[in-house]
Order: C-alpha cells, then sequence, then structure tokens
C-alpha cells in the first residue's frame, strides 16, 4: 500500500491525504494497525461531488458526515483499511492530536489548525487505519512561521479569538450585524489566511459550515 495508491482511490470522491501518522498506545486503536491516514477535501472539487450527492439533496440531517462515513467506510474495505470518523461519538476519535502529530497541521496564531495546504480552512472528513507500516512522506515547517503580516491575528470583526480562549458567543452574535459577510462567505479569519485563499473552497462550501454552526 503507497499514499498514490490512496490518493488514486481517494481523488474521485473528492478527497486527499492530509496527513500520515504512526499510532501509539494512548490512541486507543487496536495493537494491529500500523498506519493512520487522514482525509479531507481535495478543493477545488469536493464541494461539487458532495452538492450532487443523495446526502446533500434528501433534507435530513447531518449530510456531511452521512456521505463521508458512506463514502470512507466503502474506500477503506476497498483498500483493506479500517474508516476512522471525527464524529460519533462520545467517545471521539483524537483527529485534531492526530493532525499535530501527522506534522501537517499546527496551531496557529489565532489558535485555529493550519494546515500546511488548505490553510485555515482545513477540515477532516475521515481517516483510514491499516495494518501496514507506512514510511511518512516528509513535512514542511509550520507555515505561520513565514507568513509576512499574520492577517488573521487582525480579520475577525469582534476579536473573537484574539483572547485565551475562543469567545463563540461573541463570534455568533455578531454573524447576524448588517454587513458580516462571514455567514455567506466564511470565517473572516480563516478567509485572510494566504494558504486558505489558494486552496480554492468556494463560498458555498463555507456558507454550509457557516450555518451548521450559527
Amino acid at each position: 500500500m503507497t499514499p498514490e495508491r490512496i490518493n488514486a482511490a481517494a481523488s474521485p470522491h473528492g478527497l486527499s491525504i492530509f496527513g500520515m501518522l504512526h499510532p501509539t498506545p494512548e490512541d486507543g486503536l487496536p495493537e494491529a494497525v500500523q498506519t493512520i491516514v487522514l482525509l479531507g477535501p481535495d478543493e477545488p472539487g469536493f464541494w461539487a461531488g458532495f452538492s450532487a450527492s443523495p446526502e446533500f439533496n434528501d433534507g435530513a440531517e447531518d449530510p456531511l458526515d452521512r456521505w463521508s462515513e458512506r463514502v470512507i467506510t466503502a474506500l477503506a474495505e476497498s483498500l483493506g483499511a479500517a474508516p476512522l470518523f471525527p464524529f460519533g461519538g462520545p467517545p471521539y476519535q483524537p483527529f485534531i492530536r492526530w493532525a499535530r502529530d501527522s506534522g501537517r497541521a499546527h496551531q496557529s496564531p489565532v489558535g485555529l489548525l493550519v494546515h500546511d495546504r488548505a490553510g485555515l480552512m482545513v477540515s477532516y472528513r475521515g481517516a483510514l487505519a491499516f495494518e501496514v507500516r507506512m514510511a511518512l512522506p516528509p513535512t514542511l515547517p509550520r507555515p505561520c512561521d513565514s507568513c509576512e503580516g499574520q492577517p488573521c491575528r487582525s480579520a475577525c470583526p469582534v476579536d473573537a479569538l484574539s483572547g485565551p480562549s475562543y469567545d463563540v458567543a461573541a463570534c455568533k452574535a455578531d454573524l447576524l450585524r448588517d454587513g458580516n459577510d462571514c455567514l455567506s462567505r466564511g470565517c473572516a479569519v480563516r478567509r485572510a489566511c494566504p494558504l486558505s485563499q489558494s486552496y480554492g473552497r468556494v463560498e458555498a462550501q463555507s456558507a454550509f459550515h457557516m450555518k451548521a454552526f450559527l
């Protein structure tokens, strides 16, 4: 099994490898699991596929989670892996720690995860657990360290991410203010990240996530 084969199988579904790691005992996975492969939206293109899916159009709750479960479970079966998801708990799988341990996601200056490709638009739809110990690819340095001006720091209209913890109440209240475009275009902080801007996520997808958040 190789990353190239996994990406080739995931690509038709609008998914891509967003990180790989070797599990540790604290993950609580079976001892046979040797490699975890994190999957995220392959942009641009993911949204077009998902928005045409039965889950998106059937009017039932949690369309993205249901789509992820169906697609990634089938993908796991075809590749001889076990599917893992960031939803469905408690208990929940430690996707944030896995993201950091993969070396491809880091804590940004505003506390959110920043990914070497997706920037602050990073999300994980699931993971594949393999009983094969794969070589881990090289990783890049934390992108924020070379980001000129770090525009994410000043992008929030209410500075909801500038304190010791995320001010969720202030964020949600401002989303309904006239002139705030975060609800229709996505979080201003996430949009300010240069990597986010080059990622290709369409505003319709960001609006979908913001509506669910609100």
